[in-house]
């Protein structure tokens, strides 16, 4: 069994442990499950047939033969409760079916895609709330009959607009979470990450609210039996409740038997929902740190400049990277716009590393974000020309670019924590692009995780492999991150600041580890830093960019010893290296005496 599968056991009995530590809930689950039993069993268990009507023997007291007597047409009241119980079952389970059929799919991609997805489907959805669903259930009793499925289904329909708010809602509170950030560098397809990593999510409220709703099909079908619009020959908790209310003036007492198996039926199913989806939250890492950023492509698109602003250089034959004249906009909804990174050239030939550095805001994640195609649906990017090993990526969709992401290029995030999604393993979270990109077995990828987490310095892969990201530490995390973007052995790796979040110690080792991956694989490296300590021990050129612009681009060894633009050399003198060594304590106490 691999590591995975075992997390995955293990996770299963620490949810069923908690669930067993919740009191309510198993109390409403052993009252359901004997409900759902009983109703199952009922050609078993019914002591007579349900319509069996003997008028001598109507509004008989309990006895032998009638354990809770009969009602007014003779019929046995236990018999028709058991066989009723079905039919309440049955039509919960439709209405709920089609209720989450409708709403979570579309909730799902309405959260995830927005824009003109989620204007269609809020409208459909706000449109099926305001019609009157009386009405509509007497339309279609007096169309199709009083048959159970065409009323559910249709009860199913009109619900789903609160599963779809629901959903919507909930896949909205995470969209911007870096871990998906992560699933999408890693090549994943939209669909994989909204149906593996996003309906996780939703799936505790979803489930409370699918039990209220299940509660409520069991109540109105009740009702619409009692008004009388069911079925006179079908044993349901209704018609027995309506039959005792014709009698009430002779036996009141009939009301209890339904009334009690209606109640005891919606109270169990509400509180068992409820337990249940708080055993799902067992072992899950609380919500991340919300990025400033989205991270969808559905409409950005790469147009073609015009013009060049920054001349061209000659370039080395074995060129990787190409980008001329890189521009990104952003349009306010006023109409305004800003102009973050403005006509950037820059070039990484295989083996090469270049450091991309200058101060918070001057444009660096924003640059690379548009090489990975990961800028938000309000950016406007436009470049001369922009190539990844002779291919353009100008104009490509976001189904091409996922082809692109892992085995050609990746990304390696700077909050190592916030990357990984907490309802996965991280063996999960490894072997899952490898599958799907290099086309691996399970086990070969499983056996290719465990190589590549002992290759980045984890002193134990298989623990690791099963571990959840809140069980390791930040410069572990930042190491599986590594692992998992080297591991479709991409030709173009982009470190997006890797050591920010990790202590001094960490830094070093995190760094000594990029570049020697870098020289084993022979990859291209984009390090995205403003460290200039860092790029002079690991870069072999570098680009300086003040507000959007590259400002300077020289080798490393001459843009420290003979910096050209005037804030380069504003960088440099910013560091601590020349100045003059602070006075030791016993000096500073001396020259106060």
């Amino acid at each position: 069994m691999s590591a995975d599968v075992t997390a995955r056991a293990g996770l299963t009995a620490r949810r069923f442990r908690s669930f067993l530590r919740n009191p309510m809930g198993v109390v409403a689950g052993g009252v359901l499950l004997a409900i759902v039993v009983a109703s199952i069993l009922a050609p078993l268990l019914a002591p007579q047939d349900p319509n069996l009507v003997v008028l001598s023997e109507a509004l008989r007291p309990p006895s032998g033969d009638h354990p809770l007597g009969t009602d007014g047409n003779g019929r046995d009241i236990l018999s028709r409760l058991l066989w009723g119980g079905r039919v309440s079952l049955q039509a919960g389970a439709i209405m709920v079916a089609v209720a989450l059929l409708c709403g979570i799919p579309a909730g799902l991609l309405a959260g995830y895609h927005a824009k003109r997805f989620d204007g269609v489907s809020s409208w459909i959805f706000n449109m099926l709330m305001s019609l009157p669903e009386i009405l509509i259930i007497i339309v279609v009793i007096a169309s199709l009959g009083s048959g159970l499925a065409p009323t559910m289904i249709t009860l199913g329909v009109l619900a789903s607009p609160d599963i779809f708010r629901l959903t919507r809602s909930a896949v909205i509170a995470v969209r911007e979470e870096l871990y998906l950030d992560a699933a999408r560098v890693a090549g994943l397809s939209d669909l994989r990450i909204i149906f593996r990593h996003v309906l996780s999510v939703v799936l505790g409220p979803v489930l409370v609210r699918s039990s209220f709703i299940f509660g409520m099909a069991i109540i109105v079908q009740s009702g619409l039996e009692f008004l009388g619009f069911g079925d006179p020959q079908r044993p349901s908790w209704g018609g027995e409740l309506s039959n005792a209310f014709q009698n009430f003036q002779r036996a009141p007492e009939l009301v209890i038997a339904p009334g009690v198996a209606i109640g005891c039926t919606v109270m169990a199913l509400v509180l068992f929902g409820t337990a249940l989806a708080d055993s799902l939250g067992v072992s899950r890492k609380p919500k991340a740190e919300r990025a400033a950023r989205s991270a969808r492509r559905d409409d950005t698109t790469i147009t073609q400049g015009e013009t060049a602003r920054t001349p061209a250089t000659a370039l080395p034959a074995d060129t990787l990277l190409r980008v001329e004249d890189l521009s990104v906009r952003y349009v306010a909804e006023d109409g305004a716009t800003k102009d973050v990174v403005r006509g950037v050239s820059l070039h990484v030939a295989r083996g090469e590393v270049l450091g991309l550095v200058g101060e918070s805001g001057s444009g660096k994640s924003q640059t690379s974000f548009a090489i990975l195609g990961l800028l938000p649906p309000d950016a406007s990017v436009s470049a001369r020309h922009l190539s990844l090993d002779g291919r353009s990526l100008i104009g490509l969709r976001e189904g091409e670019l996922q082809k692109l992401r892992g085995p050609k290029m990746a990304y390696v995030p700077q909050e190592p924590m916030s990357n990984l999604d907490p309802s996965f393993t991280i063996g999960a979270q490894l072997t899952k692009p490898m599958r799907r990109k290099l086309n691996l077995s399970r086990k070969a990828a499983t056996e290719r995780a465990l190589h590549l987490l002992e290759r980045v310095g984890i002193p134990d892969p298989a623990r690791t492999l099963a571990a959840y990201p809140h069980q390791l530490s930040g410069g572990m995390a930042q190491r599986v991150l590594i692992a998992g973007a080297v591991s479709c052995d991409p030709e173009l790796l982009i470190a997006d600041e890797p050591t920010t979040a990790l202590d001094v110690t960490v830094q070093a080792e995190v760094l000594e580890l990029l570049r020697d991956l870098q020289r084993e694989r022979d990859m291209g490296l984009i390090l995205v830093t403003h460290n200039l300590g860092v790029v002079a021990d690991l870069c072999d050129r570098v680009a300086v960019m003040r507000d959007g612009l590259v400002v300077e681009q020289q080798p490393v060894a001459e843009l420290f010893a003979n910096p050209q633009h005037e804030y380069t050399r504003m960088l440099l003198d910013a560091t601590l290296e020349d100045a003059p060594p602070r006075r030791s304590r016993d000096d500073l106490q001396e020259a106060q005496s």
